[in-house]
């Protein structure tokens, strides 16, 4: 068992767990750096993928995306992922990787992690944690969103990898093959920065992706005063779990990729970047003005109607337009 992990808590699990990894490994990458040098923060709208039969509404990139990216960004960064198609292989496997004390990684579903309350507990499949060792069939384990170090026994960890339904993880598991000293931040932040402006703002062509995602939502919202009444408040509450709540956070990646511009603006002495880190701040508020408003009116308490939320969306989606597009000719000059 590895005895010098240190335990760091973060604001989200995919983001929380890939900087504990690297920094075990010597390659100091803060969490929010992690997030903004893998292009992590968009929005998406996914009819297609159904969360207790509502929508997908995500406010990041995909499961696993973040760690892939910055694995393909950062020279020299190798991080190897392993899915598997029973159980007794994908724990094998994991256990041969401690034997060998080598950090891994896990994508697994809440509901199945005995050191969640109960009331935490839902079909969640993508959360991201760290086991560090094993003794007897407990496995030591970091997960970025507690503040302590925790663990799950065998049976637990493994219906936990092999949950079902959306986002399966199917036993994926992740590990470190060559991590390199130090990143070259000068080349990397900003080329960075350029692919989330474009991906996000007026060169993105996927009508459920980005800027013209929100706006669909929006539209969408606006209809909800032609549909039935409970399905109409479902909708909203479901639009703000996924917001507040859930591992796609909506407001809180806005704040975590804002301090990445905080970040990167000290590293690379750009004022132009400081200004960027406020001004995605002021986004983070604005979708906690819609998640609040769409709260209200799902709980049927103020006076604000279905139109008031899809104005205040496409408040944030305009406000966030023009931010990406500045983002997408940054330089350093």
């Amino acid at each position: 068992m590895t005895t010098d992990f240190i335990h760091r808590q973060a604001a989200h699990c995919e983001t929380g767990a890939i900087s504990n990894l690297l920094q075990h490994y010597n390659l100091d990458i803060s969490e929010p750096m992690a997030f903004g040098l893998a292009s992590g923060i968009t929005f998406a709208y996914l009819k297609m993928v159904k969360i207790n039969g509502l929508p997908l509404i995500a406010y990041r990139m995909p499961p696993r995306m973040i760690i892939k990216l910055l694995s393909r960004r950062i020279n020299g960064l190798d991080i190897r992922f392993n899915k598997f198609k029973n159980e007794a292989e994908g724990m094998a496997a994991l256990d041969k990787k401690l034997a060998e004390n080598i950090i891994v990684g896990l994508q697994a579903s809440v509901f199945f992690l005995p050191y969640f309350p109960r009331e935490m507990r839902f079909h969640f499949n993508a959360h991201n944690l760290l086991v560090y060792g094993k003794e007897n069939d407990e496995y030591k384990i970091s997960d970025p969103i507690f503040s302590h170090l925790v663990q799950a026994d065998r049976k637990s960890l493994t219906q936990a990898r092999f949950s079902r339904g959306a986002l399966a993880p199917k036993g994926m598991m992740y590990y470190p093959v060559n991590v390199p000293s130090k990143v070259d931040f000068e080349r990397l932040i900003p080329k960075a920065i350029r692919f989330t402006g474009k991906m996000n703002g007026r060169w993105n062509p996927i009508p459920l992706a980005g800027i013209r995602g929100m706006k669909r939502v929006a539209k969408k919202i606006e209809k909800l005063k032609n549909e039935d009444p409970r399905h109409a408040r479902l909708f909203l509450g479901h639009i703000v779990r996924m917001q507040e709540e859930i591992g796609t956070g909506g407001a809180g990646f806005r704040f975590m990729y804002a301090a990445f511009l905080q970040e990167a603006a000290e590293k690379l002495n750009c004022n132009e970047l400081a200004d960027l880190s406020r001004e995605m701040t002021d986004a983070g508020d604005a979708w906690r003005e819609f998640a609040v408003l769409a709260a209200r009116t799902s709980k049927q308490r103020g006076e604000h109607d279905y139109i008031d939320i899809a104005r205040q969306l496409q408040k944030v989606a305009d406000k966030e337009y023009d931010l990406y597009n500045q983002m997408s000719g940054f330089k350093i000059r």
